[in-house]
């Protein structure tokens, strides 16, 4: 985590993650339940829209996400954010059997808490997370989508800041 949070990121990402909790917002590992897919739920269906495409979560019912999050529960790791005790975003770690590496399933947040910057602060959190129990690689699943380098990438610019690179 040192290493990472030392040498990875760029002050602005750093400063992002600290922002978060100076804006309210509490991290915490959340075991699975209902009252966590209940979040989740929430935020699927916040909007149809992300990212410039349509969101495929949206419009899911309760039962579809429940199934769909309850995957790997024998090794996923859930990690909350919360503002004033709501779940404003979170994310779904799935470390490999060898415990080598963690995959980033799911990380999603509220739009409307978008100025909290809770997707910085869930990833600071991932990666102490993953640190504490000896996994030394984080992935973020793709890091291109095959339409070659676009001038506003934003997702890939958000990987690229928060320390991720492209592993061949």
């Amino acid at each position: 985590f040192d290493n990472w949070w030392t040498k990875q990121i760029g002050f602005k990402a750093r400063n992002k993650a600290k922002q978060a909790e100076k804006n309210g917002v509490v991290l915490r590992e959340v075991p699975f339940s209902e009252s966590l897919v209940a979040g989740i739920h929430e935020i699927y269906n916040e909007t149809p829209i992300r990212q410039k495409r349509r969101y495929g979560h949206y419009g899911k019912n309760f039962e579809t996400v429940y199934r769909e999050e309850a995957t790997f529960l024998d090794s996923s790791i859930f990690i909350g954010a919360f503002f004033e005790e709501k779940l404003i975003g979170f994310v779904k770690l799935v470390p490999d059997e060898t415990l080598t590496q963690a995959g980033l399933m799911n990380i999603v947040s509220m739009i409307k808490h978008r100025d909290k910057v809770p997707q910085n602060a869930l990833i600071a959190y991932s990666v102490r997370a993953c640190a504490n129990r000896g996994i030394p690689y984080l992935v973020y699943s793709k890091f291109d989508y095959g339409h070659g380098r676009k001038e506003n990438d934003g997702l890939r610019d958000f990987k690229e800041r928060n320390g991720f690179g492209r592993v061949d």
